[in-house]
C-alpha cells in the first residue's frame, strides 16, 4: 500500500494545494527537526484516516 501523504515541491504547491477542490492539510517539516519527526506518524495517521474525505 502506498503512503497517502504526498511530498510536493515548490513548483507543485499551487496546483496541489492552492487549487485543490477539497480541504487540504499541509504539514511542513524538516528532516533535522526532532519535533517534526515525532509528528510524522500523526500526519500519516490523519492521511490514512481522513484522506478520502
Amino acid at each position: 500500500m502506498s503512503s497517502p501523504v504526498l511530498s510536493i515541491t515548490d513548483s507543485e504547491f499551487e496546483a496541489e494545494i492552492l487549487n485543490a477542490t477539497q480541504p487540504v492539510l499541509v504539514y511542513f517539516w524538516a528532516s533535522w527537526c526532532g519535533p517534526c519527526r515525532l509528528m510524522s506518524p500523526v500526519a500519516e495517521w490523519a492521511a490514512e484516516t481522513y484522506g478520502d474525505r
